[in-house]
């Protein structure tokens, strides 16, 4: 349901724009000047804004432009008793969507309104399309651990060396994977990524070599696998200590000959592919357990690299903290909050157990439930998400103070329908469309609800 702000200081026209907007099922607020409208779009996610131009306090293109520096993909449509063409120009200029003059049409209004929540919705989905295509970011921190792995990628990447990529979730491994395609001579092919562990035992080998029509039940027509796809360019595998040994069989062969066969095939293919690997297990334990093949493990390990643990580097803490944070309030279209020094302290002396990951999960955290300044004691409140989950078993369970974050009944439910979503995005394996259906909303809808809370699949 869009959520529309109505800012009009005659109360017969706030009314009567209430009640077409609400029988139209839109949920609506209203508010008589511009400086408390100004409060509001601060503290809440509208979808739309419905401005006078002349009011008491501040004039309704005041309220335009600084809503605009707050919220900048807000439409707003102004609305004036004493509408010229030169304040429509002028209220175009400064961005509103539309104007409309007073008495408005109720025809030309819902159309209005519905065209302007359109163009919203076209806006957040281009944000997050954009945002999947964008190039790699950057590998954050000073420490020696971090130069070093920097200095590998500068001198590996230009080969064709096969990489093998160790740390523990959450570390950064993709992100070095990546760094090591943009800096190679591929960088202008494609990257494709397999996560081993996601994939069944009895897939594996359809899903990176394909497979002929009718080699298996399911096969009702032919595949290309992973290694084809990447074939010119650079094929990640992720997870690499979960494949099966017959698929890491497979491999071997693959990496040795440079050739394939799909799965009920007999023509053999030959690929061009860089073959970069990443594993959170000790490849030598899993040798020495039968679990892994020793020459697959030497076929893949021309190039070692390491990335350590952000316990092991906790001078990079506050740089990567503030990117986050900078990052993180981009997206939610919201001013950059600050983290005190004191806030910054507690963040380093924390034990990472998620790495990276667990870290920004935990500065997003603290950007919704904490004010404009993230201090100490926010840290310590929300250090602990089970401290304050919606999902308890007992609401008696639940600390008393966790609920005295929000400030208003909105705020509570946009941090329960926040997780919900991610919940069901999470167990939906981030299939948006699926997703959408399981939890009854248009698809668009949900991107902008994605958008809203910036939410994102976990590296």
């Amino acid at each position: 349901m869009a959520k529309i702000l109505i800012i009009d200081d005659e109360r017969a026209i706030r009314n009567t724009l209430r009640e077409i907007l609400e029988y139209e099922e839109y949920q609506v607020e209203d508010v008589d000047n511009g400086i408390d409208a100004l409060e509001l779009i601060r503290k809440n996610e509208y979808d739309l804004v419905l401005c006078d131009i002349k009011m008491n306090k501040m004039d309704g293109l005041e309220v335009l432009t600084e809503g605009l520096k707050i919220q900048p993909d807000l439409p707003f449509i102004m609305i004036s008793g004493h509408g010229t063409i030169e304040t429509a120009v002028e209220a175009s200029k400064k961005g509103a969507y539309d104007f409309i003059s007073k008495p408005p049409d109720l025809n030309r209004l819902l159309i209005t309104v519905r065209n302007a929540l359109e163009r919203k919705t076209l806006v957040t989905e281009t944000k997050v399309l954009k945002r999947k295509v964008s190039k790699t970011r950057e590998m954050l921190g000073n420490s020696v651990a971090i130069e070093r792995i920097k200095a590998t990628i500068e001198r590996v990447a230009p080969t064709d060396a096969r990489v093998l990529i160790t740390g523990a979730n959450g570390s950064g491994k993709e992100l070095v994977a990546r760094w090591l395609h943009e800096k190679s001579n591929r960088a202008n092919y494609v990257l494709v990524e397999v996560n081993c562990a996601a994939i069944p035992s009895e897939l594996i080998e359809s899903e990176l070599f394909g497979h002929e029509k009718g080699s298996f039940t399911s096969a009702i027509k032919q595949r290309i696998g992973k290694f084809e796809q990447a074939s010119g360019g650079t094929l990640f595998l992720d997870e690499i200590g979960d494949m099966s040994l017959s698929a890491q069989a497979k491999v071997l062969r693959a990496l040795q000959e440079n050739k394939i066969t799909r799965v009920g095939g007999e023509k053999e293919i030959d690929v061009d592919v860089r073959v970069i690997a990443a594993t959170n297990k000790d490849l030598q334990k899993e040798i020495e357990a039968g679990n892994f093949r020793m020459d697959l493990y030497h076929r893949l390990s021309v190039i070692l690299i390491h990335v350590p643990h952000l316990t092991e580097r906790k001078e990079d803490i506050p740089l990567i903290a503030q990117n986050f944070c900078e990052e993180i309030c981009n997206d939610y279209g919201m001013p950059v909050k600050k983290i005190s020094d004191s806030a910054m302290i507690a963040l380093q002396e924390m034990n990472w157990t998620g790495n990276i990951r667990e870290l920004r999960n935990m500065i997003e955290r603290l950007i919704i439930l904490s004010d404009k300044l993230i201090t100490e004691a926010d840290v310590t409140n929300y250090a602990n998400p089970a401290s304050f989950s919606l999902g308890s078993e007992s609401p008696a369970a639940a600390p008393q103070q966790n609920f005295d974050q929000f400030t208003n009944f909105q705020e509570y439910k946009d941090f329960a329908e926040r997780d919900y979503i991610k919940y069901k995005l999470e167990k939906n394996n981030w299939n948006v469309s699926k997703t959408a259906d399981d939890i009854d909303i248009q698809r668009s809808h949900l991107y902008s609800k994605i958008e809203k809370y910036g939410l994102k699949r976990a590296d």
